[in-house]
């Protein structure tokens, strides 16, 4: 293709590509923080019902008013529930008799039971604060916990659906610009919140600027790469967010407060803002927007940071049309989403990426948002769960690099599949062995994410990419807000969410293997060029593939 010469003229993979890169990386390390964050702004701390004057009664029964006398009289007060205290009710009267001591207070040996009337006590082991406790959403109202979750996914999706037409329409720097600034002053706002309805109007502003840095940031990236580097930097990319979940795991434990803990992961973009108009336009886009003398200088840029000033002044705007003259001619039309499914070639490519896009964030998502019900800390949990997507991605930059990208996308999600459903006949009392095939299950999953992530921005021509992406990130968001709804269904029967889960990964990667091959193909420019290649989902190197004829 002929930016790819322009590109390589320009100095390849150069200084320019490598600073490029690493200051587009260095947000990724708050991204995880964003979708993930619910697990420890929405923690559920132990609690139980308020009881009045408790503290005088353990007084009164001990002679000296201890945390431990108040917690060894609480069994009077909470009826027993499973293997703890009640979390949701409380004895109308005292129940003495249950302590088994000689207690001068005497109540009447009556069980009735009430609601917590008068709100509920929080213990501050693993959270000193949280939207939980902050706006009691317990019992009768725990849903509202995994709603905040939804109604920020839903900022997710809104931004893909948003953002991805605005890229195309008005360039890739100036949204990330913008998703940087949105992201920095609504996500530290949000610790301002004095209601729990101005908590979730932050987040989902918030969510919209998530979605806006990562359809940009990665197009930015790939639109400067040479085809050669395209795996590497994809990935390592990917293992970047992955450190940022361990580092969630370790501001979360240091701080253990919703609001210091939205301003440590969401004020920092400031900084990225200020730094991020260093970086150069999409020269491809640009381009193909009819813009070639921005897009010159900014390969000139380009030139010269990389330590090629010859080839800077030797390119001029003859050479850039003679390089892309059969773009630079492809009819000025905006583009929008109907471009996606109006040819054969990219219908079929869209609707399989759909169904990819969605069963990779809804397994991820039902495994990765709700990790107190493994029954380990919160925080280990966290750490284990970042923790294997190291392996998982340096396993899966092996398998782009020499299975190709359709292969490697359906194997991942084929593996996830068979985790889940392994896991549906261990019994629930081998917690380790459980916990296990979930932190498994999680790692092909994030897998999954690298290879889509990679391969989208691949599979869409410059033209409509932002727009493509955007659209794949909707399925993707739809996913992720229907992944903790399912989770319900295990009151209808218990195996039933990883049925659904492992189901979905199941036809997800049946429907992979009918995505065209990728592998050390240039970056597509134009709808006619994914259209004119070949068509067939057969990798290159296999034999069957007509080219072999």
């Amino acid at each position: 293709m002929g930016f790819t010469d322009l590109l390589n003229d320009a100095g390849g993979f150069g200084r320019f590509q490598i600073i490029h890169v690493v200051l587009l990386s260095i947000p990724s390390l708050l991204m995880a923080s964003q979708n993930l964050l619910n697990n420890f702004t929405a923690g559920v701390p132990r609690h139980y019902c308020k009881i009045p004057n408790v503290t005088a009664l353990a007084g009164a029964s001990n002679n000296s008013v201890t945390e431990q006398n108040i917690v060894s009289l609480l069994p009077a007060f909470i009826p027993l529930e499973g293997s703890g205290l009640s979390k949701c009710t409380r004895y109308v009267h005292a129940q003495w008799h249950l302590l088994g001591e000689n207690i001068s207070h005497h109540g009447q040996h009556t069980n009735v039971t009430e609601t917590c009337v008068e709100g509920w006590t929080y213990e501050k082991t693993d959270f000193l604060s949280t939207i939980v406790s902050e706006w009691d959403l317990v019992c009768s109202l725990r849903p509202m916990k995994q709603l905040c979750q939804t109604i920020y996914m839903g900022g997710v999706l809104t931004g893909a659906i948003l953002f991805g037409g605005l890229s195309d329409r008005f360039g890739r720097k100036v949204m990330l610009l913008w998703s940087y600034f949105q992201l920095a002053v609504l996500g530290t706002f949000t610790s301002l919140s004095t209601s729990y309805l101005a908590y979730c109007i932050f987040r989902f502003l918030t969510g919209m600027s998530v979605s806006g840095v990562i359809l940009n940031a990665f197009s930015l990236k790939v639109e400067w790469i040479p085809t050669r580097h395209r795996t590497m930097v994809g990935t390592m990319s990917s293992i970047v967010f992955t450190f940022g979940q361990v580092i969630l795991a370790a501001v979360a434990y240091s701080l253990k407060d919703w609001r210091l803990l939205h301003v440590a992961v969401c004020s920092p973009f400031f900084l990225v803002f200020l730094y991020s108009w260093w970086y150069s336009e999409s020269a491809r886009w640009l381009l193909l927007v009819d813009r070639p003398e921005e897009a010159l200088r900014h390969l000139q840029r380009v030139a010269r940071i990389n330590g090629r000033p010859e080839m800077a002044d030797k390119l001029t705007l003859q050479v850039l049309q003679s390089h892309m003259q059969n773009e630079m001619q492809s009819p000025r039309t905006d583009r929008t989403a109907y471009d996606l499914l109006r040819t054969p070639v990219m219908r079929r490519i869209s609707m399989c990426l759909l169904v990819v896009w969605f069963s990779t964030s809804f397994a991820y998502y039902g495994l990765a948002m709700d990790l107190q019900k493994f029954g380990v800390n919160i925080y280990l949990m966290q750490v284990i769960f970042g923790a294997v997507d190291f392996p998982a991605k340096l396993g899966v930059l092996a398998m782009l690099s020499f299975l190709g990208r359709r292969v490697s996308q359906a194997m991942c999600l084929l593996a996830s599949a068979s985790v889940i459903f392994a896991n549906i006949f261990i019994p629930k009392d081998m917690q380790i062995i459980r916990t296990t095939l979930a932190v498994l299950g999680k790692a092909f999953t994030s897998a999954s994410f690298t290879c889509v992530y990679l391969y989208t921005g691949e599979l869409y021509p410059t033209v409509i990419r932002q727009t493509g992406m955007g659209f794949c990130s909707t399925m993707a968001r739809v996913g992720s807000m229907a992944a903790p709804a399912f989770l319900i269904l295990d009151e209808v029967f218990p195996a039933l969410p990883s049925v659904v889960y492992g189901g979905s990964s199941l036809f997800a990667g049946i429907v992979a293997f009918m995505l065209p091959e990728t592998i050390s193909t240039p970056l597509p420019d134009t709808i006619e060029d994914v259209e004119k290649n070949d068509p067939c989902p057969l990798h290159p190197l296999d034999p069957l593939h007509p080219r072999k004829g």
